[in-house]
């Protein structure tokens, strides 16, 4: 399996850390846009739980370079906008806030986590112009193809917006990472293939395989509660990653395996907050 890491000591030479950051956006399915309660599965952070805050940007990623200080080891830095829709404003402001950042000399990539009905032409061209200064990594956030599931969740774009954005990024030589949810209620091993199949087919570069985890404080806490769904045992999830892992080419890297949300917050499956003993279990399954 190729992964995140070995995609950066082949491009960049080292190891790079992420440095989760706050640009203070926010997202069409909450500011009433396409609606106010945003994804069924967002945590009020807007899945930026780890992200530094406060209105500063340089302080943002000293805090954020501190927290991961005793682990880097002469690696480098990617500053991750992780929270909210990180292209959802108008694309001068995302100049104002990107441009300082990726002019750092101690940041390597540009990594932006966004929604791709948020990437306008002007956007695009923005995106192109950054990344002619240093690599930028866009994150979107797919998650299933199946209708229902797209409903369900309240994604609010139809499939072939993810392909046109896609395609749009491929071509301005962005690098693209597709975030698939496994384990939404309903959804069987072969809905999670048409996923990925889908994904790979538009031109991903990496993927982002992310645990369904339960969150106190979401829409998807008050189904589970009321007995809607169950989510996935250990058991389950390495199965299905043994059946998507081969499908991947060997040059679609993996960034990312199970699953992050607060301990506090997590409501289930609980087994996904020993992170530790899940990445044990991932490992012997890839040495199979």
């Amino acid at each position: 399996m190729y992964t995140m890491n070995d995609y950066c000591r082949e491009t960049f030479g080292k190891k790079l850390y992420k440095l989760s950051l706050d640009g203070g956006f926010t997202c069409p399915t909450r500011d009433g846009t396409l609606g106010t309660r945003g994804c069924v599965f967002c945590s009020a952070a807007g899945s930026g739980d780890f992200a530094a805050r406060g209105a500063d940007l340089a302080a943002q990623i000293e805090d954020a370079k501190r927290r991961v200080e005793a682990k880097n080891k002469n690696g480098g830095y990617i500053a991750y906008f992780q929270s909210f829709t990180g292209t959802y404003a108008p694309a001068q402001r995302l100049r104002e806030i990107f441009l300082p950042v990726i002019e750092r000399p101690d940041i390597d990539v540009l990594s932006i986590a966004t929604r791709p009905d948020c990437l306008e032409p002007e956007k695009i061209r923005l995106l192109a112009a950054l990344n002619q200064i240093k690599p930028v990594w866009v994150e979107l956030g797919l998650q299933t193809v199946k209708p229902e599931s797209v409903v369900y969740i309240r994604r609010g774009y139809e499939n072939d917006v993810y392909a046109h954005a896609v395609k749009r990024l491929r071509e301005i030589g962005v690098y693209v990472i597709t975030h698939i949810i496994l384990g939404l209620p309903g959804e069987t091993a072969e809905d999670m293939q048409n996923t990925l199949r889908y994904a790979l087919r538009c031109g991903t570069n990496g993927v982002k395989l992310q645990l369904l985890h339960v969150l106190q404080g979401t829409d998807l806490a008050e189904d589970w509660k009321a007995g809607k769904f169950d989510t996935l045992s250990m058991k389950e999830y390495l199965h299905i990653l043994s059946v998507l892992l081969p499908m991947l080419p060997p040059d679609v890297a993996v960034h990312r395996l199970t699953g992050d949300g607060r301990k506090k917050d997590l409501l289930s499956p609980l087994w996904s907050a020993d992170k530790k003993k899940v990445l044990n279990a991932i490992n012997a399954l890839k040495n199979q």
